[in-house]
């Protein structure tokens, strides 16, 4: 995975560099140099991401509508 992919997927899904850190359970540090591209990203949560990024591609949150008030 890319460093630019890895940004693309976390942007894609509203996600932090800090919230990413937490849900995969590592540092931010190491998540900032993944995105850096100073080291690369485990196969396992490259591929977890992809595939989370795939899904919500397919299936993308419902739009916001607007609040009635009577």
């Amino acid at each position: 995975m890319t460093p630019t992919r890895m940004r693309e997927c976390l942007a894609l899904m509203h996600w932090t560099q800090r919230g990413f850190a937490r849900v995969v359970g590592c540092s931010e540090g190491t998540v900032r140099q993944w995105a850096r591209g100073r080291l690369d990203v485990p196969a396992p949560i490259a591929q977890w991401l992809e595939q989370t990024a795939h899904y919500m591609e397919e299936n993308p949150a419902p739009a916001r509508t607007p609040v009635q008030t009577s």
